[in-house]
């Protein structure tokens, strides 16, 4: 069990006159005995199939990191939080446990990776060839490459090599044997110190609209762009694994990204370029696309992608953007250019293009495809000269995808067409394949048929499946569906014809599963995990479907104590997320599945029902309208919303309508506090990491995508922050100090609680240390629930002690 630090400090503000007799405590607690039980369980593993489908790896990462590591020194410079010393993100998930096994002959024993100490071992990719692994050790003051042998599960670091994975952590694979990664540059010299400011800050915008999100971390002036330059500057180095000579290739530079580009030994890579910028993050910099040979000689520059500065709300650049390297033989290299101007307030009939240059790469490149939305993915087909392209219509919040014939040999086949929101209309992804060059590829078996997974949501549920899609006459064929008595998510199917799934139910944890057989039904067992968390099985779960007053369906997960006895009507936290919706059918759609094995993680709402309380989780919250003006109704939909979820909790006989308690994150912290402020439906709130003053998003926030002057009174009418004065119900606001997240900075608490307690009203507010806007220390997750359980204590009654009226 983790002791309190009395060194931690946690902002806490006093919610009552007696607070200014006894100062509040500023040292981290612990929540109740049954939820560190949870809180420290460990954590399933994870798993990973080899190219060749022969060797599966089981993987153990942390769950949590310390205090002590969020503590580190660090840089935040254009949007990036940077652990210098080691050349790499603050963040990283480790790598506790490897085990490898051979697929075929799941009795063979498993083959432990011994990984050395002295570091932390992160991201495991395999060769494509499927002999090797590779991982990355973060040590004090260095990223370095380790090569792992499947053959014998033994570890060597690759000697010489210091990582730099600041921008890019990828390699490009010249062969199953030899890498090009991005490293620190031998050359890189001492960074730049800086004793005083060199002169003040400055920037300006004359007469031209530059509507940038509002953002953290950028960067401030001419010495953090020193020290970006500095830190993020990396060099293409050439590495042979099996001997462990490296040497630099090129000239070092701002890699953003690389890869392969077909099959004849080139490389294509994106770098960074000044002038950066104050406004927007180091994605948003304009880059130089360059085409390579793997000895880092320049082939051909592409291009330039311009800086994202001064674009529309939900505009793109105009010009190329997002380069695409064809992994087949032909060797293409693909961009988009806007025909909108990069607007998407102008109407025409395509709003991108897609663009094509052919080897050697010379004279223009030639169009290929045009898109209605805005195209968003490009997903390579092994199937001939093709590819599946995707976009979205904002306008009508719009899925599309075609498959598209690269060379024009034939016309677009549609795949998907609807609903961005429509769960039950999505026929899925398909599978991919590794190619040797290391790239995947959408895998087609038969020269015809493409396979599609996907999670299957339903009425009754999501029922995850595996189709197999003609391209010759557009018919889709289920190969295996997910029964409802378990969750049972398709993988991949194995070149040998076998069904290789991962299956769970409300009691088993997820395990893997080989399917054989007419219809797969001759199950073998892989994999024997056993329950981290068995005290969660007593916690009753059911979903639970019902009608708001205008007949849009609703839906909430009820979680039940595991003491709970029936005919009895316990204090309720009510958990919920808004989401946009064009039409009520989608709106009510059913998303996840009763048959899932519950595990929690993190400062999980669901948490507090092994503290007693009955929780409705998930519990959803649709706002249905035109996208252009769906916010107008915000409030009166999560008004409606509400009353119907309070009034089922009632009608089920499970909650006191009394004592609701509606809490949520982010988004759900924003509507939280819309309700406190508009209603009087619940006894009191809790909001993490929220915003509150939507003046200080005035170029759009989640779906709203008109701009504080285009609609100044929608704007005020969602500010919590402008009804502080009415809002009396007692809320506990939580926030990370350091949130990075767009529009969600520690100021929306800050002036929040300060409006609140001005003027008379009944808050708590906890600030957690070196968090962002997810809490990823065990401190941190373990005090926010201490403090989402004490808050529902002292604002509700205790929900194991009988009540007077209660039957007897």
């Amino acid at each position: 069990m983790l002791k309190a630090l009395t060194w931690a400090t946690v902002a806490l503000a006093a919610t009552t006159a007696r607070a200014a007799d006894a100062p509040l405590s500023q040292t981290y607690q612990q929540p109740s005995a049954e939820i560190r039980a949870v809180l420290d369980a460990p954590t399933l593993p994870a798993h990973s199939l080899s190219p060749d489908q022969r060797t599966l790896a089981s993987i153990a990462t942390r769950r949590y990191r310390s205090v002590a590591e969020l503590s580190r020194p660090i840089l935040r410079l254009a949007g990036l939080r940077i652990d210098a010393a080691a050349s790499s993100p603050q963040l990283t998930a480790t790598i506790e446990s490897i085990s490898l096994r051979e697929l075929a002959n799941p009795a063979a024993a498993e083959r432990v990776v011994k990984l050395p100490a002295g570091g932390t071992f992160t991201s495991l990719r395999w060769s494509p060839d499927s002999k090797h692994f590779l991982l990355h050790r973060r040590t004090a003051d260095a990223v370095e490459l380790w090569l792992g042998d499947v053959a014998t599960a033994k570890l060597q670091q690759v000697k010489g090599v210091k990582l730099n994975t600041i921008l890019e952590g990828t390699v490009a694979w010249v062969s199953p044997d030899e890498v090009i990664a991005l490293t620190v540059p031998d050359k890189r010299g001492a960074a730049p110190v800086f004793v005083a400011p060199s002169g003040p800050s400055v920037q300006e915008s004359m007469g031209r609209n530059s509507p940038e999100r509002t953002l953290q971390d950028l960067l401030k002036n001419s010495q953090d762009d020193a020290l970006f330059s500095h830190y993020a500057t990396s060099a293409l180095r050439r590495i042979k694994l099996s001997t462990g000579t490296s040497h630099e290739i090129g000239t070092p530079g701002l890699y953003a990204n690389l890869e392969v580009v077909g099959t004849q030994g080139t490389l294509m890579t994106e770098r960074l370029v000044a002038p950066f910028s104050y406004q927007v993050d180091w994605r948003d910099f304009a880059r130089q696309v360059e085409l390579r040979d793997f000895n880092g000689r320049l082939l051909r520059n592409l291009g330039t992608v311009k800086l994202k500065e001064g674009v529309p709300v939900e505009g793109v650049i105009t010009g190329p953007r997002n380069f695409w390297a064809s992994p087949l033989a032909n060797g293409a290299v693909y961009w988009v250019e806007a025909l909108d101007g990069g607007d998407q307030r102008n109407k025409v009939p395509f709003r991108d293009r897609l663009m094509r240059l052919d080897p050697p790469y010379q004279g223009e490149a030639r169009e290929v495809h045009r898109t209605v939305g805005r195209l968003g993915s490009l997903t390579f087909v092994d199937a001939g000269d093709r590819a599946i392209v995707s976009d979205f219509d904002r306008d009508r919040l719009w899925i599309a995808a075609d498959l598209v014939s690269l060379d024009g040999a034939a016309k677009p086949q549609r795949l998907q067409d609807r609903s961005m929101r429509d769960r039950y209309g999505d026929p899925g992804q398909p599978l991919t394949r590794v190619l040797p060059t290391g790239r995947t590829i959408a895998r087609v078996d038969g020269g015809d048929r493409l396979l599609l997974a996907g999670a299957g949501a339903s009425k009754e549920g999501d029922l995850p499946f595996i189709d197999s899609y003609s391209l010759q006459d557009a018919k889709a064929t289920r190969l295996f569906r997910s029964s409802a008595s378990h969750y049972e998510r398709p993988i991949t199917l194995l070149a040998d014809g076998r069904l290789l799934t991962s299956r769970e139910s409300a009691t088993e944890p997820p395990n893997l599963v080989l399917r054989s057989g007419a219809g797969f039904e001759q199950l073998q067992t892989l994999t024997r995990n056993a329950d981290p968390a068995p005290q969660l099985r007593a916690i009753k779960r059911e979903l639970v479907k019902f009608k708001r007053a205008d007949g849009v369906e609703l839906s909430f997960w009820l979680y039940l104590p595991p003491d709970y006895q029936p005919g009895e009507r316990r204090p309720t936290l009510v958990w919920a997320y808004p989401l946009e919706f064009t039409d009520a059918s989608t709106a009510g759609q059913v998303s996840g599945s009763g048959s899932r094995f519950v595990q929690l993680a993190g400062p999980s709402p669901v948490m507090m029902a092994l503290d007693g309380y009955v929780v409705l989780m998930d519990a959803t919250m649709p706002v249905v309208g035109d996208p252009k003006t769906v916010n107008d109704s915000f409030v009166e939909q999560i008004t409606a919303n509400a009353k119907a979820i309070i009034d089922k909790a009632a009608e089920l006989g499970v909650s006191d309508p009394q004592q609701m308690v509606v809490g949520g994150h982010s988004y759900g912290a924003f509507m939280t506090a819309n309700l406190l402020a508009h209603t009087d439906l619940f006894k009191a709130g809790i909001a993490r990491s929220g915003a509150y003053n939507r003046t200080l998003t005035p170029f759009g926030f989640q779906s709203e995508r008109r701009t504080y002057w285009e609609a100044q009174d929608v704007y005020l009418k969602l500010s919590p922050f402008n009804f502080a004065n009415q809002l009396k119900e007692p809320l506990l606001l939580i926030h990370g100090e350091s949130d990075d997240n767009p529009g969600t900075f520690p100021i929306q608490s800050a002036r929040f609680y300060q409006a609140l307690a001005g003027t008379g009203g009944q808050v708590r507010y906890v600030t957690l240390p070196h968090e962002s806007h997810g809490y990823s220390a065990r401190e941190s997750v373990g005090h926010t629930l201490w403090e989402m359980s004490t808050w529902l204590k002292r604002q509700t009654r205790d929900p194991r002690a009988p009540r007077p009226d209660a039957p007897r």
